[in-house]
């Protein structure tokens, strides 16, 4: 159970608790359970209904089942980056898919969270990243923080390129699913709104380390927008060729930045870059 307390002030006397918690991102999915929940609301330590008026010097307090299901728990060699009582952040490694699917079960990270969270606990991953992606991902320990954090967290990629890159950019192309697979993607007038910024960060031999920023989260964005400008990520398979230097796509989410949904502290997480890609670059 997570407990998270507001003090009414002056400007809310009056306004009905299912406003005021609405305003601070409560979605109406979470409002019906909490309405649904005993001692789910409380103004005072008395039990509230949402349409109540609250009132200057109020004690809210909304009380959060962090519990859901989960899949099988599954020990693994996966790094806590972060951790507080509302979320947690995991490196995590290459090879290793967000969620279980038809072709994987019991090989991803929502079994390592499983097995690290335990049987309270629930798995709601903010954002994914494909399987041969390393870098962070951000685990939401409750309903409250999932949905305040959904679409509010900017990332750094960073991903070694093949060819040399000699200016920052902009990529302003639309993606849509190739008309021959289910996988694959590409550049298509038709296709979804999509925008990737890059930064050049270093050059070596026949490769450019690049930083990445996402206006928007297409399936692929990247390793799209990178091949169709001339510069496939290295060992992308899908959209360029195999390398005998890495066994993936050089793709790495290192950097997440975000302002926390209870304390509102600016949060910065990083992580080192995985052995694969610091052997390149």
């Amino acid at each position: 159970m997570r407990t998270i307390e507001f003090i009414i002030d002056e400007k809310n006397e009056g306004v009905k608790i299912r406003s005021f918690l609405r305003s601070f991102g409560v979605s109406t999915a979470l409002l019906t359970k909490l309405k649904n929940s005993e001692n789910g609301i409380t103004v005072n330590g008395s039990f509230a209904r949402t349409i109540d008026p609250l009132h200057t010097g109020d004690v809210l307090k909304i009380n959060i089942e962090n519990s859901g299901k989960m899949p099988e728990p599954v020990k693994m060699d996966v790094d806590v980056v972060y951790e507080d009582e509302d979320l947690i952040v995991f490196n995590k490694p290459p090879h290793m898919p967000v969620h279980e699917s038809r072709h994987h079960i019991g090989d991803t990270l929502s079994n390592f969270a499983s097995y690290y969270l335990g049987e309270n606990g629930a798995f709601r991953a903010v954002y994914r990243l494909d399987n041969d992606t390393s870098g962070l991902v951000l685990v939401a320990k409750n309903m409250f923080v999932a949905g305040k954090l959904a679409g509010a967290i900017k990332k750094d990629y960073y991903a070694v390129a093949c060819g040399i890159i000699e200016n920052d950019g902009v990529i302003d192309k639309p993606i849509a699913r190739c008309s021959n697979s289910i996988i694959k993607r590409e550049v298509r007038e038709d296709g979804a709104f999509a925008v990737t910024h890059y930064e050049v960060v270093s050059v070596k031999g026949n490769t450019t380390l690049v930083k990445l920023n996402l206006e928007t989260g297409r399936t692929h964005q990247i390793r799209v927008h990178m091949e169709y400008i001339g510069h496939p990520l290295l060992g992308d398979t899908l959209y360029g060729t195999p390398s005998e230097a890495i066994a993936r796509q050089a793709l790495h989410c290192k950097d997440i930045y975000f302002t926390h949904p209870v304390t509102e502290k600016e949060m910065h997480i990083t992580c080192d870059y995985p052995t694969d890609i610091k052997n390149i670059i």
